[in-house]
């Protein structure tokens, strides 16, 4: 694959990782060779093809390398890799009594889509690791900041008090359940052997056994029927790698408003610099969150739109998912690498997040006064009662506190203190943190 994500220019920027490498061409002439030679294996198990000449094409499967750049011409003219690899792997096998059986009652479109399950199960596994050791530090800094108060924004206002690692904890849950989706994910990936129209008709009556077996020889989930057309497969794991890359995005979005230069309530362990002004510290990790999040929706799209393949089998949509699930796939790989050092190197400036309460004016407990006057007046008439003291104390430049207690002696003062106007946010941040913990430590 080609593209930014691609680039060494840019690979620390958007770091692919092992997940870049799944989608290289030698990963993908891999996987269908590994296919063909399973594929050979259980024909020859069956009596399908002769039992010597399985075992010379499954071997020849894992010793042969074939270069992909000699596939590309006739790739072009085919609009597919697989007849080129199969004349190459049987050339490159100098067996033809044996070579004549490699690919045996298969199409195209069975070994390119087995092989992407093989390398999507790999890929699901990687975002796995990658998604434990993001819970993991999400859930320390839960633990930690349970009771750490800083003012909640809702509409970009301050609304009332929470506490950090209640905020640490809304940006795990999402996470916690996209990673408890995966072991599913990765058992539905189905193998594929349904021939040249999806009927089978090569393979004979004994089509279903074949398919079983080899879903069974490479670990795949047998569909029990033709999926050319259905690309649910591929369309399922598109949208779960959308979401997870929106709920990365969300992390960084907030992580840019609160390192921004007038709140600096965290501190981001690797800012960026700028060219010409050297006071600038860049949050580009939780940029490229954002970034990344923006282009993985895009491709979703464009993904998802491809999922209606017209007839028995589709060259223009098939074609648009060789576009479209790559670069996807690398770039929630991307996402995972930035936020993990994003969350993991973050540093909580507890003193910024005092700040901006104490510089609050006490209005943050305006809707706890409000409900703390419902002993004495309705709910009505103690939103009305606070409203204009609010505005009262916007006006003056008080404190909500002072003129609370001055028309109302018997309230409680606590009411005002951040520290015990919290709420169920240390229960918040506690229970996620052992949620994470628990889901983690299989």
């Amino acid at each position: 694959m080609t593209g930014t994500i691609a680039s060494p220019l840019y690979a620390h920027l958007f770091p692919a990782g092992d997940v870049g490498r799944l989608f290289t061409d030698s990963a993908e002439v891999r996987a269908m060779m590994i296919v063909e030679g399973a594929l050979a294996k259980v024909q020859g198990a069956a009596g399908t093809i002769p039992e010597l000449s399985a075992a010379a094409i499954h071997r020849a499967s894992l010793e042969l390398q074939i270069d992909p750049g000699g596939l590309a011409r006739a790739t072009g003219e085919n609009g597919v890799p697989v007849p080129s690899l199969v004349a190459a792997f049987r050339d490159a096998m100098q067996a033809p009594e044996h070579a004549q059986y490699l690919h045996w009652g298969a199409t195209s479109q069975d070994i390119v889509d087995t092989g992407l399950m093989l390398r999507l199960r790999q890929v699901l596994g990687h975002y796995g690791d990658a998604l434990d050791r993001l819970l993991d530090a999400l859930a320390g800094l839960a633990e930690t900041h349970a009771r750490t108060p800083m003012a909640a924004r809702t509409y970009g206002q301050h609304a009332t008090p929470t506490a950090f690692g209640a905020v640490a904890a809304s940006w795990g849950w999402p996470l916690l359940t996209l990673r408890a989706e995966i072991p599913a994910l990765i058992d539905a990936l189905p193998v594929s052997l349904s021939g040249a129209a999806g009927t089978a008709e090569a393979l004979g009556p004994e089509a279903p056994v074949l398919r079983a077996a080899l879903a069974e020889a490479l670990g795949l989930a047998d569909p029990g029927h033709s999926w050319h057309t259905d690309r649910t497969p591929v369309t399922a794991v598109a949208a779960w790698i959308a979401r997870a890359a929106s709920a990365l995005a969300k992390i960084g979005e907030d992580l840019i408003l609160a390192a921004q230069s007038d709140v600096r309530e965290v501190r981001l362990a690797q800012a960026g610099g700028s060219s010409t002004m050297p006071q600038k510290q860049n949050p580009v990790a939780p940029s490229a969150l954002v970034a990344l999040a923006a282009q993985a929706h895009g491709l979703n799209a464009t993904l998802q739109g491809a999922g209606a393949h017209r007839q028995q089998r589709d060259g223009a949509a098939w074609f648009t998912e060789w576009l479209t699930l790559p670069p996807l796939a690398q770039a929630l790989a991307a996402a995972l690498a930035r936020a993990e050092e994003a969350v993991g190197g973050l540093e909580i400036d507890a003193a910024a997040m005092e700040r901006v309460l104490s510089e609050s004016q006490g209005l943050l407990a305006a809707e706890a006064l409000s409900f703390a006057l419902t002993a004495r007046m309705s709910r009505p008439e103690a939103q009305a009662e606070v409203k204009a003291l609010v505005r009262e104390v916007v006006a003056t430049g008080g404190h909500l506190r002072d003129a609370a207690l001055a028309k109302w002696p018997e309230i409680d003062s606590g009411l005002f203190d951040p520290h015990v106007e919290l709420g169920q946010a240390p229960a918040e941040a506690h229970a996620f943190a052992a949620a994470a913990r628990q889901a983690t430590a299989r």
